[in-house]
């Protein structure tokens, strides 16, 4: 295990409503005058110097928060794990000697261990969602374009969100308000819906842990199938989604980097150099029927999220694996997939234990709906969570 800052700053922040808030910032964010890391060691060798800060590090800064330090992510962001092969693995100290989940790894430990109150991170297939439920924190993954990434290294842009990790559902309010930017009318809440087809591939201890803060929403529950015969394909609609979203990934990934990845030659850890690898071998005909397939999910989730409704399903299987551990990457990706092939706003809240470790809740709304999600954490965090 490993401290989760890549590097301190001397920052006395400022006025405003973060003023004594401390800003833990996932190393894909600009700081004016720090290299930006990346995960990788070659990033920096081969990028300039940032000269300004990311514009959501500005905007927490000018609402008061004080920058506690760059923290360490997995390499260009394209891990769920939280281990990084140059940097090591932050400490989980809700879960001694397992993973904190990645890639906003350093800012979930950071937030966990108490060394930062606010963790800035990016979440393209889970990245805040995972690492919430593994370290039992609070995580929002805003609607997708909600939040500027201006300064910040993408990954796959038409997936890549910025958003908050927090211990409270407060301070994730009073960060995610910032980041926000102009108030949108929180929709009252009066069902959840527990699709019978996503529930049944979660296991029972994942299911035991998780359902009572379902329950405890005290909302309408609707368990009927959220696919039904929406989706074609010969194996599970959850499945296809998961292939749509891991193929549309992974061909935005090697359109953003793999013109880097080729001229710099950088070393990757095992599994993000194998992402890469089958990435580079994708054709622009192979994203197409995967494309289908995001539409039709972007239809679903307006039809079946409308106003007023939540889709309520564990954050990640299960709790967070040993450290060393090969997690089952698909197994995490159907579960997240949802939010990021419809652009809708994720948050994972803590829901309770799973062998003694921590498991979180995801809610997920329709688009736009991230007010909604934060007024649900509000009103129920404190009491039921």
């Amino acid at each position: 295990m490993t401290d989760p800052f890549m590097l301190t700053v001397d920052d006395a922040g400022g006025e405003g409503p973060l003023a004594g808030l401390r800003l833990a910032v996932k190393d894909l964010f600009d700081l004016a005058g720090t290299p930006t890391g990346a995960g990788n060691p070659r990033w920096p060798e081969t990028h300039e110097v940032p000269e300004a800060d990311a514009e959501a590090v500005a905007l927490l800064r000018a609402a008061g928060a004080r920058v506690a330090g760059k923290t360490v992510t997995d390499e260009l962001a394209w891990s769920l794990n939280g281990s990084n092969a140059h940097y090591g693995t932050p400490e989980n100290p809700a879960a001694p000697g397992h993973v904190p989940g990645g890639s906003s790894s350093g800012s979930a430990s950071a937030v966990a261990l108490g060394l930062a109150d606010i963790g800035l991170g990016t979440d393209t297939g889970g990245s805040i969602r995972v690492p919430a439920s593994y370290c039992g924190l609070f995580g929002l993954r805003p609607t997708h374009g909600r939040v500027s990434l201006a300064g910040a290294v993408p990954l796959a842009p038409s997936f890549d969100t910025a958003g908050i990790l927090a211990r409270d559902a407060a301070t994730l309010r009073l960060a995610m308000d910032v980041l926000l930017g102009e108030p949108r009318e929180a929709a009252p809440v009066t069902r959840v819906l527990v699709p019978q087809d996503i529930w049944g591939e979660i296991s029972q201890d994942t299911k035991r842990a998780v359902m009572p803060a379902v329950e405890a929403l005290g909302l309408e529950i609707d368990t009927a199938p959220f696919f039904g015969e929406r989706l074609s394909a010969e194996v599970s609609s959850l499945e296809a989604a998961r292939v749509a979203y891991a193929t549309l990934q992974a061909w935005e990934s090697w359109q953003t980097h793999g013109a880097w990845i080729a001229q710099a030659q950088p070393e990757f850890g095992l599994g993000v150099a194998a992402r890469f690898q089958n990435a580079s071998k994708l054709t622009a005909a192979d994203t197409e029927a995967p494309a289908q397939v995001r539409a039709k999910v972007a239809v679903l989730v307006r039809e079946r999220v409308p106003e007023g409704t939540v889709l309520a399903m564990p954050a990640a299987p299960g709790p967070a694996p040993r450290v060393g551990e090969i997690p089952d990457r698909e197994a995490i990706v159907r579960l997240t997939c949802i939010a990021g092939l419809s652009g809708a706003p994720g948050m994972a809240v803590p829901a309770g234990t799973a062998a003694d470790l921590p498991v979180g809740l995801q809610l997920v709304a329709a688009p736009g709906g991230d007010e909604t999600l934060l007024a649900l954490a509000d009103h129920t965090g404190s009491d039921i969570l």
